[in-house]
């Protein structure tokens, strides 16, 4: 599927984004303030690729007239999150990469993957969560309308190997109709 914005693009990852992924997850900026180490080689990206955005509703981030990847979301549906074990209800995930902060971008792909979620998957609720201290991650979520729901503080990140403090938020159905 392709979803689009005003400015966006989402569409499914492909082995041909592996350059373009490498480019912007090599940043130490952003994946350990995800819980992820920077990647290190264009085949360690094409790994991930292949192997870990392979959920149904993941997508690869570009920008309208360009078919190059700058970022991912997605929503984890039951199965491969954490953070619920009910079909109806998902975790929105995303990161982009740092030459596209400051535009809006991350709301705005966010908007539209979360409008997906209610009226195309029939979502009831869509959680979303930050570590401490990723205030930008943070931003996004209060742009979005998300409500906060609790804090843990010894939360396992196995690819840092290390524990966090974890906020999760979450946004009903009902609370994004009445928007």
């Amino acid at each position: 599927m392709i979803l689009t914005t005003e400015r966006l693009v989402l569409r499914p990852w492909t082995d041909a984004d592996a350059e373009s992924l490498f480019e912007y997850a090599k940043d130490p900026d952003i994946g350990p303030i995800a819980g992820w180490p920077p990647h290190k080689n264009v085949e360690e990206s094409l790994d991930v690729i292949r192997n870990v955005f392979t959920g149904a509703e993941c997508y690869a981030i570009c920008e309208k007239g360009s078919n190059r990847a700058i970022g991912a979301i997605e929503l984890i549906l039951n199965g491969h999150t954490d953070m619920t074990e009910r079909d109806d209800e998902c975790e929105l995930g995303y990161w982009l990469g740092k030459p596209f902060w400051g535009r809006g971008y991350m709301p705005e792909a966010a908007t539209e993957l979360i409008r997906h979620g209610f009226e195309d998957l029939g979502m009831i609720t869509i959680w979303c969560g930050y570590y401490d201290g990723n205030n930008k991650s943070k931003r996004v979520q209060e742009k979005l309308g998300f409500t906060y729901h609790h804090t843990c503080d010894e939360v396992p990140v196995p690819l840092m190997n290390e524990t966090r403090i974890c906020h999760t938020n979450y946004m009903t159905r009902k609370q994004w109709l009445s928007k």
